[in-house]
C-alpha cells in the first residue's frame, strides 16, 4: 500500500513541476527601441528629421544602419548629427570631426564634435524632431551621454521634439564616485556615479525630469521607445565596437576601472589592436608582458608612448566579471613608488574623469580601496534613490 502511495505522490509531484515548466512563461528575444519600426514610423510620420547616430545605430536582426532603414519606410530624414569619433565611428579620441555629407545616402552630416558640442538654433531649422540611437557603454566619462545632454537642450530650447530608441546597457552596474558640480565638464554633464546603471531613455528621462537642462528652465518634449523582453542585469554583448578604441566585450568591461589610467603617464594600450586589455609604460619594473604601441589608423595614430617598448600586464585573459575596481590602478601607482608625478602633466585630467579631487588626494595619502569605497556610498545610496524613479525596466540585480 506504502508503495502505492509513494508512486502515486511521484506521479503528482512530476505532473506538477511539468506543468510548471509547461506554463512559465519565456523571456523573447530581445528587441531594441530602433527595432521596433512600427512604433518608430508612426511617431516620425510627415515629420522633418534630424538622426543623432553613429555606427552602432544599427538594426541587429537586419544588420542595416538605421539611417538607411528609416529611409526606405519613406520617413523625411533631413540631417544627420555626429558626436565624438563620426558618423562612421571611426576617429581618433578627441579628434575634431567635420561637417560632411553620407556618400550613400547624401544626406548632411553636421559634426557635434567639432565648432559646437550642442546643435545651434540654425542646425535645427526646419526640423520637427531629433531621433537619439547610439550605443552607450554605462559610464559617465563615455561621451555619447554628454551629446545627448546638449542636444536635448538644444531641442528644448528651439521647441524641438526629442525621441529616444533605447538600448541596453553592457556595463549595467551602479559604482564609483558621483560627479561633483565644480568638476562638471564635457566627460561629466551629469551628478552621475562612473557606472550609472541606466539605459540611455532612463538617463534622458532622468536628465529632462530633474531640471539638468542647464541653459533652459524648460524640458524637452521626450519620448523613449522602450526595448521589448530586456531587464537590468540581463548580460549584452555588442554586436559593433562602439568607439575605435573599445573593439571587444572584454575591453568594454575594463574601460570603466582603466580610464582612470588615461590621466597618467600608463598606457592603456592605445595603439595596439587590444586597447583597454593591457596596461604598461617604458619601465621594467611594470611588470614582465610587453606591447609597442605604433600608430594605427582605426584604432589610435597618436598613442602615449608611441614605438616606445612598454612593460606591464595583459588583462586580455583575465576573468574579470565587470563593474568598478580601483586594484590596477592602485598596484600601478605602488608599483611606480607612489610618485605624484605618476599623475604626469594631466592631474586635472584624472580629476575630470572620477568627477571628483577627493580620488587622486585618497589615492596619495595611501589609503586602501576599501577605505575609498566607503566615502563614496553617502553620495551614491541618494543616486540609487533617484535612479528607482527612472527605472523603465525590471531591475534584477
Amino acid at each position: 500500500m506504502r508503495t502505492v502511495i509513494r508512486c502515486a505522490f511521484w506521479l503528482l509531484s512530476l505532473f506538477l513541476v511539468s506543468n510548471i515548466q509547461a506554463v512559465t512563461p519565456q523571456k523573447g528575444q530581445l528587441k531594441l527601441g530602433a527595432e521596433r519600426m512600427d512604433v518608430v514610423t508612426r511617431l516620425l510620420k510627415d515629420k522633418q528629421v534630424g538622426l543623432v547616430v553613429n555606427q552602432t545605430s544599427i538594426l541587429e536582426k537586419q544588420q542595416k544602419h538605421l539611417l538607411d532603414a528609416l529611409l526606405e519606410e519613406g520617413v523625411s530624414v533631413k540631417k544627420v548629427f555626429a558626436p565624438e569619433h563620426g558618423f562612421r565611428g571611426t576617429a581618433d579620441a578627441g579628434a575634431e570631426i567635420k561637417d560632411s555629407r553620407d556618400v550613400k545616402t547624401g544626406v548632411p552630416i553636421i559634426s557635434l564634435y567639432g565648432k559646437n558640442k550642442k546643435p545651434t538654433a540654425e542646425q535645427l531649422t526646419g526640423l520637427d524632431v531629433i531621433v537619439f540611437d547610439i550605443q552607450d557603454v554605462g559610464a559617465r566619462f563615455y561621451t555619447y551621454i554628454s551629446t545627448m545632454h546638449y542636444v536635448m537642450e538644444a531641442c528644448a530650447e528651439n521647441g524641438v521634439e526629442f525621441i529616444v530608441l533605447d538600448r541596453p546597457n553592457p556595463n549595467d552596474f551602479v559604482d564609483g564616485p558621483v560627479r561633483e558640480e565644480k568638476l562638471k565638464s564635457f566627460v561629466g554633464v551629469d551628478p552621475l556615479p562612473i557606472l550609472h546603471g541606466l539605459t540611455i531613455g532612463e538617463l534622458a528621462w532622468m536628465i529632462n525630469k530633474e531640471g539638468w537642462l542647464d541653459s533652459t528652465p524648460d524640458t524637452c518634449k521626450l519620448h523613449i521607445v522602450k526595448m521589448e523582453n530586456w531587464s537590468h542585469g540581463d548580460p549584452y554583448w555588442l554586436p559593433v565596437k562602439p568607439s575605435p578604441n573599445l573593439p571587444n566585450d572584454q575591453a568594454i568591461r575594463l574601460y570603466p576601472s582603466l580610464c582612470f589610467f588615461e590621466g597618467t603617464n600608463i598606457s592603456v594600450g592605445r595603439g595596439t589592436y587590444y586597447p583597454f586589455q593591457m596596461l604598461g609604460a617604458p619601465d621594467p619594473k611594470y611588470g614582465d608582458f610587453t606591447f609597442t604601441p605604433t600608430s594605427l589608423p582605426g584604432f589610435d595614430t597618436k598613442p602615449l608612448h608611441m614605438d616606445k617598448e612598454c612593460y606591464g600586464i595583459d588583462l586580455r585573459e583575465y576573468p574579470f566579471p565587470g563593474g568598478l575596481t580601483l586594484k590596477f590602478f592602485l598596484d600601478f601607482y605602488n608599483l611606480a613608488g607612489k610618485d605624484q608625478a605618476f599623475f604626469f602633466s594631466r592631474p586635472q585630467w584624472f580629476d575630470l574623469l572620477a568627477g571628483t579631487k577627493e580620488l587622486r588626494f585618497q589615492i596619495i595619502r595611501g589609503l586602501s580601496e576599501d577605505e575609498i569605497r566607503a566615502s563614496w556610498q553617502p553620495a551614491l545610496n541618494e543616486y540609487k534613490k533617484l535612479r528607482n524613479k527612472y527605472l523603465l525596466y525590471p531591475d534584477y540585480h
